[in-house]
């Protein structure tokens, strides 16, 4: 219940703080930047296809952190989290395969290649669907949370190979612009791009804390707590 309350008070702020740095980094992205010597306007899109990616993966990693709470305590919290988080997750990488589509035409001279990290970023928009769907098809809610716990476990071991691709196979795919020695980019495009991941970043935030209200009013709804809420107005 004190969770509840507290992401039904967080949700509405941090949707507001989202919107504000998105609107500033899209500003930023289309009236400040400069063009690209290299790859001219196109590279814009990266400003959304990068934090979308690194939040894909970024969600995966904590959805298999929930799961293994869930599987090794029973923890009703963490499969709440767990199902939260997948749908969010699930759209960030869509967005990143989308997006990434929109840059590999020009630069590549094609929307798709069966590159490294494209495959398994698709894979692992694979992985968040059938995380969804195995979970909605089992009706007993322990078993699909444990199911659903097990596919999230044995699928975070792509998280490190689709980071580590452009290292590890010869692909298309540009390597980092930023690592532990620096950054390579210019630093208004810096700055760009680190406020559209905090954009990203508490859009996500409010988008699972959101769907964790539905989830735990889903689960609980036979409870005295939540028949009192509704009858309230506070749900």
């Amino acid at each position: 219940m004190l969770f509840y309350r507290f992401a039904g008070g967080a949700v509405k702020p941090l949707f507001c703080l989202a919107m504000l740095l998105a609107a500033v980094g899209l500003y930023m992205t289309f009236f400040v930047c400069p063009i690209d010597a290299t790859q001219g306007n196109s590279y814009r899109i990266l400003f959304i296809h990068v934090p979308a990616a690194w939040m894909s993966l970024l969600v995966y990693v904590l959805m298999a952190f929930f799961s293994l709470f869930t599987l090794a305590y029973g923890n009703r919290m963490s499969a709440v989290m767990a199902q939260a988080l997948a749908p969010t997750g699930a759209l960030m990488c869509f967005m990143a395969l989308f997006s990434g589509a929109f840059w590999g035409r020009p630069t590549w001279g094609a929307y798709w290649v069966w590159d490294a990290r494209l495959t398994s970023e698709l894979i692992l928009l694979f992985l968040y669907l059938g995380f969804m769907a195995l979970q909605s098809s089992i009706a007993d809610r322990r078993r699909a949370d444990s199911a659903g716990a097990v596919i999230a476990l044995v699928g975070v071991v792509n998280v490190p190979i689709i980071y580590f691709s452009v290292r590890w196979w010869n692909t298309l795919h540009q390597g980092a612009s930023i690592g532990a020695g620096g950054s390579s980019m210019a630093t208004i495009m810096l700055c760009t791009l680190l406020v559209m991941v905090g954009a990203f970043t508490c859009y996500g935030l409010a988008t699972v804390l959101a769907r964790s209200r539905s989830v735990i009013l889903e689960r609980e709804r036979r409870e005295n707590w939540a028949r009192k809420a509704a009858i309230k107005g506070e749900l």
